[in-house]
């Protein structure tokens, strides 16, 4: 018998979230370019929203009711199918906690958003990985990992961090070729950087009973400090999720600040082409460092995967870009050492980034 409580062993087996990081090794504040946020920050309309006086001594609406219906009406989706978060984190957990649990295996993709491992552990099921194919997930490679003990499968689409984006008929092909009692978490965190906004995925959610869509209005909706995601699929999905998120999850001023985001679609637009359009360019940039190495990843998203020689040249990097006064993201702890992950900034925090890339590698 031990003298103080003990957690379970796999929660010690957690290895804690990492965020991206905002101060250099000395401490100095830095321009954030690893957390893939918004340099645009939000619209005006949904940071008025958020800035009135709120009743702090109330709860707040705890099903979210008016947001959820400003979703419906913008995705065709009826609100009684989408469960408002904490973020699109909080709604990603529920769904693993409701459908897996000790011994049974969460699936996804090696190169795929770090939370995901945690989220398999702190319910005790094994986390198990499916190789890439150059960086992207590989349906093949997935399908081949699922066994009788798989629940869920989380894929991130478009990727993070590689950027990369599965086409529709492959994530149709993947759904198609599951078993059927297999969930299929759709996390499109990034979809709203697409041309079409990840409708295929939403319309798969729409009409299958075993796949679920994760959004968040982190990213390009800029709201990340209020923490508000959503999800929706099938009826018997949305009331699990709803059984186990937390009451009273989304606060007052998170639901106003992304009501009024929802309905200003022109600043979303607005966002999506100033990040096709920079990102394009510093791609451009870094394509002409080929001859030292240098390789861009295809990118969805808001963000760039610059892959370097060796893992020495890509610390040299992300120093000089440091010493530049910009926060970048390297990622050994998921095996792309060798790599930066570059959120895609405003136009001229590129062109810095630029300049230090290419002057720490040299001539």
């Amino acid at each position: 018998m031990t003298e103080k409580p003990q957690p379970k062993p796999y929660i010690l087996d957690i290895a804690a979230y990492v965020p991206g990081v905002a101060k250099s090794a000395d401490g100095r504040a830095l321009i954030k370019l690893s957390a893939n946020e918004n340099p645009m920050g939000c619209s005006e309309a949904a940071l008025a929203a958020m800035m009135q006086r709120q009743e702090a001594a109330r709860y707040p609406d705890p099903d979210s009711i008016a947001l959820r219906a400003a979703l419906g009406e913008l995705h065709g989706i009826d609100p009684a199918l989408i469960v408002c978060g904490t973020g699109s984190g909080e709604l990603l957990n529920c769904a693993v906690q409701a459908f897996a649990g000790v011994g049974d295996e969460v699936l996804f993709s090696r190169f795929a958003f770090s939370l995901y491992p945690l989220l398999a552990k702190k319910v005790g099921a094994r986390a198990v990985l499916a190789e890439n194919e150059d960086f992207a997930a590989s349906v093949d490679n997935i399908l081949a990992a699922v066994t009788p003990r798989t629940r869920v499968v989380l894929l991130d689409n478009p990727n993070n961090p590689t950027g990369t984006h599965l086409p529709d008929t492959e994530v149709e092909r993947l759904h198609a070729d599951l078993p059927s009692d297999v969930l299929l978490v759709l996390d499109q965190a990034y979809a709203e950087y697409l041309d079409d906004a990840g409708a295929p995925g939403l319309a798969l959610a729409g009409r299958a009973d075993n796949v679920l869509v994760t959004r968040t209005f982190s990213k390009i909706y800029g709201i990340a400090s209020a923490r508000v995601g959503w999800a929706t699929g099938a009826p018997h999905l949305i009331d699990a999720l709803n059984r186990i998120r937390g009451p009273f999850n989304v606060s007052g001023a998170g639901q106003a600040g992304a009501l009024a985001a929802v309905r200003d679609q022109d600043f979303i637009r607005h966002c999506r082409s100033e990040n096709a359009q920079t990102r394009a360019a510093f791609v451009a940039r870094l394509e002409s460092l080929g001859n030292r190495g240098v390789r861009a990843l295809p990118s969805e998203a808001n963000f760039v995967l610059a892959i370097f020689p060796d893992q020495a040249t890509a610390e040299r990097v992300r120093d000089a870009i440091a010493d530049a006064g910009y926060a970048v993201r390297h990622l050994p702890g998921q095996g792309l050492g060798d790599a930066l992950r570059i959120t895609i900034g405003r136009k001229d925090d590129m062109a810095k980034v630029g300049d230090a890339i290419e002057a720490a590698l040299g001539n």
